[in-house]
């Protein structure tokens, strides 16, 4: 009488899936399309999950983020980073914690000097999380390493509320002569928190909405971040950031904006994407569907959403486990491209 029951139990756990990425060793980052707010899933080896930012207010970014983290098979967002106190990026938060339960919240910890007009809802304060940290330059997320790793696993906040990241053995920017500035930014957006992650070789940039005179403080006149394989495009691809001095020096082969149909993909930006000749291919999140859309988009394959009423298509790039290569896709459209990973 055993022998059936042993054989149920073994047909349902050979037919239960693995944690995400405990399987293949590979790690996952999805960018989720919250409609021109920012929201990047990271799903590690080890089957930890960290997510930067929550999308807007109300109920369909939260429930596209839990739509990516059922695919990705994450029960939990063991770590959430809110990168600075803007609607489209902390929004969703208090929505999406009655969905999925939340372990560790990093951010500015309520900390702006124009706290008048840009700061947290009560919703957001109350939202149900495991802690609350207030992030600085050089803290690491204390992600897991998966058993048997082929790499080491690193995401390291670089710069929060305008400080930085001391780094001593930074090099020369050879690209400062082009970190003009622009107005002051006095909005929360120059507090952005801006982190690098590391798989192996592997390097990728993701400098929520951090601003232009911001970016070129980071990285002149020394490059205190050094090159990377894949740049998340800062701020939507406003021109308010994106200075040149940042996108050259980092040297990315992929650039993957997360913009809308109207919000972000503006042409000073798109020109300096064009320009930075590291830059192999540009995807974007949403189709830019504005009249400069004619010359401000990139090839119709990299695009995951084209329609204004779209399904919310998220890109997927995904890791190999030593982080010598990584591959790119929208698996909605079938498109993948597979990439080599530099030496840094």
């Amino acid at each position: 009488m055993r022998f059936p029951l042993l054989a149920a139990a073994l047909a349902l756990l050979l037919s239960t899936p693995a944690l995400a990425g405990k399987s293949d060793g590979r790690l996952d980052v999805y960018f989720i399309d919250v409609e021109g707010g920012a929201s990047t899933l990271i799903v590690t080896p080890a089957g930890e999950s960290l997510l930067v930012d929550t999308g807007n207010p109300g109920t369909r970014d939260p429930n596209r983020i839990v739509a990516a983290a059922k695919t990705a098979d994450i029960q939990k967002i063991d770590y959430l980073v809110i990168t600075h106190y803007h609607t489209d990026h902390f929004g969703g938060a208090s929505e999406l914690a009655k969905l999925i339960p939340i372990g560790t919240l990093y951010d500015n910890a309520d900390k702006n000097e124009n706290r008048q007009n840009e700061k947290p809802t009560q919703a957001y304060l109350d939202m149900k999380v495991d802690k609350r940290i207030m992030i600085n330059p050089g803290d690491m997320i204390p992600l897991k390493q998966a058993d048997n790793a082929k790499a080491k696993l690193t995401v390291q906040c670089l710069a929060a509320r305008k400080q930085f990241l001391d780094v001593k053995d930074a090099k020369p920017n050879p690209f400062a002569d082009q970190a003009r500035n622009k107005p002051i930014d006095g909005s929360d957006n120059a507090n952005s928190i801006v982190q690098l992650l590391t798989f192996g070789d592997f390097v990728f940039y993701d400098g929520g909405d951090v601003t232009w005179n911001i970016e070129n403080q980071l990285v002149t006149p020394n490059n205190r971040v050094g090159t990377v394989d894949v740049y998340q495009v800062t701020h939507h691809g406003l021109s308010l950031s994106n200075s040149p001095a940042l996108v050259k020096a980092l040297e990315p082969t992929v650039a993957i904006m997360n913009n809308g149909t109207t919000k972000g993909c503006e042409p000073e930006t798109f020109a300096t994407l064009k320009a930075t000749h590291s830059i192999k291919d540009i995807w974007q999140l949403h189709k830019n569907l504005r009249p400069d859309g004619t010359t401000n988009n990139t090839t119709p394959d990299l695009i995951a959403n084209t329609d204004r009423n779209c399904q919310g298509n998220f890109i997927k790039l995904s890791i190999a486990p030593d982080g010598t290569s990584y591959t790119i896709s929208i698996p909605a459209t079938n498109t993948t491209k597979t990439y080599q990973t530099r030496k840094h």
